[in-house]
Order: C-alpha cells, then sequence, then structure tokens
C-alpha cells in the first residue's frame, strides 16, 4: 500500500493579484487529504472519496485497457474531473499506472468539502506524488490557477509565492506572530469557486503595476509586523486594494460592519473562510449571524 498526504491552505495576502506576480504570503492548514493505493488483480481502478467524517461521498470504477484508463460516458463531473486529471498525469508519465494490473485508490478529507481549503489542490498534489509527476505541470493541465495551494501543500510552513516569467519562486518562513492568539478564521457559510473568482478577477483588472508593488510592500510587512494594530492597518489597506481591483464590496463593509476588529477576505472573495482580527473570543458575535464556524488561528495554521 502506497499513502500520500497534502495540506490545505489559506492565501492571507495577495489573492488574485498572486495571477499576476505579486508576492503573496499563504501558509498551510493543519487540515488536509490523504490518498491510499493499493495494487489489485483486476484492470480496473475502483476510486472512493471519504469526507471527514468518514462517509463514502464519490465512488467509482474505471476500466483499464493497456495501463490506461477507457474514454468514458460519465456523465457527473467528479468523474470527468478525476479522469481528466489521471489522463494528464500519464500523459506527464507515461509508465504512470504500469506497476500493477489494477488499483483500490481510497481519499479522505480531513474537514468539510465545503471549507474551501484545498479539496483540488490536495487531490492534485496526491496525483502527483503516486504519479511522480511535477504537481504544478499537473494543476496547469486541469484545474490551472496560481499554483500557491501546491506550494501550500507541499510545505509544513507558511511561505511567501510569486510566480515570476520564468520560474515558481517559494521562500518557506516563520510566521508567527506575537498577536497569533487575536487571529481567528470565519468561514462564510458557502465555497467560493475559485474559477468564477479568477473569471470576474480578469474581467475587471486594469494596470496593476502600482497596485502590486502596493501588496508586495504589506506582505513583506505582514512577516515582520509586531502589533495587532499595525496588522489590522496592513489588512484594511489590503482590502481596500483588492476592492478597487475587483470593484467589489470589501467583506467587512458588506456583511461585519459593526464588528470591532479588522475582517479581511482569504482566496476568492465571496466565500470559504475571512480573517479576522480581535482582542476577545469573536465566536459569539459571528454565531450571532449565523456564522457557526469559527477557528483560531493555531488551530487552524500548520
Amino acid at each position: 500500500m502506497k499513502e500520500y498526504f497534502s495540506n490545505g491552505k489559506l492565501l492571507i495576502s495577495g489573492e488574485y493579484v498572486v495571477l499576476d506576480g505579486a508576492i503573496s504570503l499563504a501558509v498551510p492548514t493543519k487540515y488536509g487529504q490523504s490518498l491510499t493505493v493499493e495494487n489489485i488483480n483486476e484492470a480496473k481502478i475502483i476510486w472512493r472519496s471519504l469526507d471527514e467524517k468518514g462517509l463514502v461521498w464519490f465512488e467509482k470504477e474505471f476500466e483499464l485497457v493497456n495501463h490506461t484508463i477507457q474514454n468514458s460516458s460519465e456523465t457527473d463531473e467528479t468523474s470527468i474531473r478525476l479522469i481528466e486529471i489521471l489522463k494528464a498525469a500519464k500523459a506527464l508519465n507515461p509508465e504512470f499506472l504500469r506497476d500493477g494490473i489494477g488499483y483500490k485508490v481510497t481519499t479522505k478529507l480531513d474537514f468539510p468539502k465545503n471549507w474551501g481549503l484545498g479539496t483540488s489542490s490536495t487531490l492534485i498534489n496526491n496525483i502527483a506524488n503516486w504519479a511522480k509527476v511535477n504537481a504544478y505541470q499537473l494543476l496547469e493541465k486541469t484545474f490551472g490557477g496560481s499554483g500557491y495551494d501546491i506550494a501550500c501543500a507541499q510545505n509544513n510552513s507558511a511561505i511567501t509565492y510569486q510566480l515570476k516569467s520564468k520560474a515558481i519562486d517559494v521562500i518557506p518562513l516563520s510566521f508567527n506572530p506575537i498577536f497569533m492568539k487575536n487571529l481567528y478564521f470565519i468561514h462564510l457559510n458557502k465555497k467560493q469557486n475559485s474559477r468564477d473568482g479568477i473569471k470576474h478577477y480578469r474581467e475587471h483588472k486594469g494596470d496593476l503595476l502600482v497596485s502590486i508593488n502596493e501588496i508586495n510592500s504589506i506582505t513583506e510587512q505582514m512577516i515582520h509586523v509586531e502589533t495587532l494594530t499595525a496588522f489590522e492597518v496592513l489588512i484594511e489597506k489590503h482590502e481596500s486594494i483588492i476592492a478597487e481591483i475587483t470593484k467589489q464590496v470589501p467583506v467587512k463593509d458588506r456583511l461585519f460592519s459593526d464588528f470591532k476588529g479588522a475582517v479581511k477576505s482569504l482566496g476568492a472573495w465571496g466565500g470559504d473562510f475571512v480573517l479576522a482580527t480581535t482582542k476577545q473570543d469573536p465566536t459569539a458575535y459571528f454565531k450571532a449571524k449565523g456564522y457557526n464556524t469559527v477557528l483560531a488561528y493555531q488551530d487552524m495554521v500548520l
């Protein structure tokens, strides 16, 4: 049996503009996804996906002929996407799926699928490890995106992430602000489709040179900031810049205008988690507004 595990992800700074070369701060999460592979004596892939409660949320068998997945008439999106990923991995490494007759594959999430911590990116990284291919290349052939989530899947500390013209720059770093106890993650009760968010961004962005330089400066300051107040100023400035670029309303203005602290969107605006800063436990405040998933920073971040 082979077993692989990939960390989930949260983008603390640089959402959207990471696609255009901004330096972003990202953190891997304690929650992730595992993938186990067992060889079997049938020419097929038996696939089972389990949620965080151990319940099956997807199950399918795929026929193999000459170590290759057959073209399928599957119509459900999960099957179609999974076949696409496996075929892309095979294209990157023709020896993939040749070390056995067939395979029983089980994936297991540590977090609810709607949390947006990287159900897809952790799967891509796990399959890339199984297939012995470059995870960034596999991502490019399937879901696309900046790739910061792959970097989080592969690293056990915070990172800065930057797309350059001919390379990806991933720098592991220590990000343990002394005000960590004042940071919380709140789930907005819905999953944001990253591809939709990227599409909206591309439709609205203009000349980004000045904005990217500002975001780069904010990222650098976030890494070294020493007080909660200074961190909140950086959050508010960051929200203002991204709001201007994407023509969207910052999440605090939209949902939490009376909150005593800063609130920052993470990743694609409009769903998943937000980061909140506060001097006291904000759980009661957010639950009163219908947001029941509130996690302390140290309970979320690896």
